[in-house]
């Protein structure tokens, strides 16, 4: 089992800037794909970034790449999403998610694990 908690939410002005965080704890050996998901009020879920460890495969949805950052701490457990020149459109709670096989990494049930969310809110 794995436990992942976030952390890093907020509330910003369109333009500023937030790092969540994705402390993960238990059998993080076993875990080979790391995301960021989101779900946006009255919209379908989304996911935004994806890191694979042993490869180091990084990708993003279109809608954030060049303003987010995925990035891992493997030492801490740590999973990163610094996100910049925010959007109202970015307001959503943000999900870490894990999973231990491979697979296409936007969906969401592939993955087996996942943290209660963050708030983020991005006002204009």
């Amino acid at each position: 089992q794995v436990q992942l908690v976030e952390s890093g939410g907020g509330s910003v002005l369109t333009g500023g800037s937030l790092r969540l965080s994705c402390a993960a704890s238990g059998d993080t050996a076993s875990i080979g794909t790391w995301a960021w998901f989101r779900d946006p009020p009255g919209k379908k879920s989304e996911a935004v970034a994806v890191i694979i460890d042993w490869n180091n495969y990084i990708n993003y949805a279109d809608s954030v790449k060049g303003r987010f950052t995925i990035s891992r701490d493997k030492a801490k457990n740590l999973l990163y999403l610094q996100m910049n020149n925010l959007e109202p459109e970015d307001t959503a709670v943000y999900s870490c998610a894990a999973r231990v096989s491979d697979g296409i990494w936007d969906r969401a049930q592939t993955y087996n694990y996942w943290g209660q969310g963050t708030q983020v809110t991005v006002s204009s």
